[in-house]
C-alpha cells in the first residue's frame, strides 16, 4: 500500500474509502485508533491494513 508508517485523517480517509464520520466512530469502537503527535491526528499503516483484513468477505 504505502511505504509510510502512519497517514494523516484525509490520507486514511482515502485509503480505506470510508468518510470522515465513519472514520471517527470507528475511533469511538475502538476498531481504528488515532494517534497525536501535535495537533496532528495520525492513523497508522498497519492498522488500517489490519482493519481492512478483518472485514468480512463480500458474497
Amino acid at each position: 500500500m504505502s511505504d509510510k508508517l502512519a497517514v494523516t485523517i484525509p490520507e486514511a480517509t482515502r485509503i480505506i474509502g470510508v468518510g470522515r464520520t465513519t472514520l471517527y466512530r470507528l475511533f469511538e469502537q475502538g476498531k481504528l485508533t488515532p494517534r497525536k503527535v501535535g495537533k496532528r491526528t495520525l492513523i497508522l499503516m498497519e492498522e488500517l491494513e489490519a482493519f481492512i483484513q478483518s472485514l468480512p468477505k463480500a458474497g
